[in-house]
């Protein structure tokens, strides 16, 4: 039986991802070449393996419905929205890790993800867990840049990145892990003024990425964070909690505008892409996706597990019928949902129009 739900379910994204041939083609006559990826868990395939944190992911039952069966040190059951945007694009079907020690170079040249569960934009927040923060991530895509030099020789690697796709997914943990649950930042600033820290954060790394060659880039908003089953635990609410999703509403006008601003300052293509919006639609209209359970996770009690607090922990009968993974995540159908929300848009934002025309073969 579950091997039938695998199937059924692998079987569904393929044909959801074949609705998409036109951006495959799109990418290819832009002659678009990788997918780069940073942030958080939302879309870490296992950089965290690697390092010395308890924010990991890698044992069961995290990862049962993923190609293999196996834990990857994603956040999910299955695949991350990323994985469908690369597959989409006809990339690859996973996004690999950079820091995973088996990682080849045909990988390298169509992207990767340097992505750090737990992290964020603030500093603070990737320090009190000890995972990789976004100065970091961005340490590493200079490695990458090397690596891809040694591949395709001097200048390659400036055109590959130019030509890629960088995608960022972070915030939520600079609200649940810190801000919210921490002393010190709620003691340095009211919300309003954090959401501006966050954003100035923000700015400067996208700033950062424009430096070392970035020309199209990708940025995802905040989740309704006051909606996730762990935040309503914690703050002994049976509904979403507005104090917290009146914060995400906030970082995200405010990104909407910075992208704005970016993209004629620097000269480059930005998209942004509305997470918030999608998870409120699926949890307010589950029927329409086929959800039947939109307000605890698949594992466990569904109200408090993450991380190794799911090891051991039984799991739903029916993943798809469920919006939430843990406590905080996702599961895989809910993801493949945003990813093709978003790649309508992104493709739109991001891709040169003009130059597609242009390729086309008559």
């Amino acid at each position: 039986m579950v091997l039938i739900m695998m199937v059924v379910s692998h079987w569904a994204v393929a044909a959801a991802a074949a609705d998409f041939g036109w951006v495959r083609q799109l990418a290819a006559q832009t002659n678009t070449t990788a997918l780069l990826v940073f942030g958080d868990s939302s879309v870490d395939p296992g950089n965290n393996n690697y390092l010395s944190t308890a924010f990991k992911s890698n044992f069961p039952p995290y990862g049962k419905d993923f190609f293999d069966g196996k834990p990857t040190g994603r956040f999910s059951n299955g695949r991350l929205p990323t994985d469908f945007i690369a597959e989409i694009m006809g990339f690859t079907r996973s996004v690999p890790a950079f820091l995973d020690p088996n990682l080849n170079p045909q990988q390298l040249l169509h992207g990767v993800s340097f992505a750090s569960a737990a992290s964020g934009y603030d500093d603070l927040t990737a320090n009190l867990t000890k995972v990789l923060p976004f100065e970091k991530q961005l340490e590493y895509l200079r490695h990458y840049k090397n690596h891809l030099r040694g591949l395709v020789g001097y200048g390659g690697e400036e055109a590959i990145v130019a030509n890629a796709i960088f995608i960022v997914s972070a915030g939520t943990n600079d609200f649940i892990q810190n801000y919210f649950l921490q002393p010190e930042r709620a003691k340095q600033f009211t919300v309003p003024a954090y959401v501006d820290f966050l954003i100035l954060r923000a700015t400067s790394y996208i700033k950062e990425m424009h430096r070392l060659g970035a020309t199209k880039i990708a940025v995802v908003g905040i989740p309704p964070i006051g909606c996730m089953p762990i935040t309503k635990t914690l703050v002994g609410a049976t509904q979403c909690d507005n104090s917290y999703n009146q914060a995400a509403i906030s970082f995200n006008s405010k990104l909407i505008f910075q992208l704005e601003f970016l993209k004629k300052q620097l000269g480059i293509r930005t998209s942004y892409i509305d997470v918030y919006g999608v998870l409120m639609e699926a949890m307010n209209n589950p029927s329409k996706y086929g959800f039947t359970e939109t307000t605890k996770g698949c594992v466990g009690s569904g109200v408090i597990e993450i991380g190794e607090s799911c090891i051991g922990a039984m799991t739903c009968k029916d993943p798809t019928r469920y919006v939430f993974w843990d406590a905080v995540h996702p599961t895989q159908k809910m993801y493949s949902i945003i990813a093709y929300k978003a790649i309508s848009k992104v493709a739109k934002d991001l891709f040169d129009h003009a130059q597609a025309n242009n390729n086309i073969i008559m």
